[in-house]
């Protein structure tokens, strides 16, 4: 498997969940399966299939995450030295060409990734047309109602 970028926020979520799922959510399960074994008749019991589907989620998220972290490559946009230029992590102040709207996105791993937080996917076309751009260029992006232009005013490593 190949190497996962994430930033250091982005990991130390995944560390939280991890824990979160492990400590609290995981017992938790446990508990109701025990609870629901105690009523008897298993074939005809909701709360015991509702359980063990329960369960079987929170193992697959486990694995999912602990996975992800051991391939997790972290990466802390204030330690790098991209001198000026649009690189992971960066945050990006931009202008849309056509409407002279202000937009602000970062630029953040796969599971990182929430629009209405302002943070968008490496693998993201917004993102692929910004990696490796500086400030005062303009950047052409491939969207659904066609293409469009951005003019890149700042980016900070933050």
């Amino acid at each position: 498997m190949s190497k996962i970028p994430l930033t250091v926020n982005g990991a130390e979520k995944l560390r939280t969940e991890l824990h979160q799922l492990k400590t609290r959510d995981r017992p938790g399960v446990v508990a109701a399966i025990a609870e629901a074994r105690s009523h008897g008749d298993l074939s005809e019991n909701a709360e015991y299939d509702a359980a063990k589907e329960r369960q079987g989620f929170i193992e697959g998220r486990i694995k999912e995450v602990e996975s992800k972290l051991a391939h997790a490559q972290i990466i802390d946009p204030k330690a790098l030295d991209a001198d000026g230029r649009c690189v992971f992590g960066a945050t990006v102040d931009m202008e849309d060409q056509l409407s002279g709207e202000a937009l602000t996105y970062q630029i953040v791993g796969e599971d990182e990734a929430d629009i209405k937080q302002g943070k968008i996917s490496i693998n993201s076309p917004m993102s692929r047309a910004l990696i490796g751009k500086y400030v005062g260029d303009i950047v052409q992006v491939q969207a659904p109602g066609g293409t469009r232009e951005f003019e890149i005013l700042d980016v900070r490593y933050e």
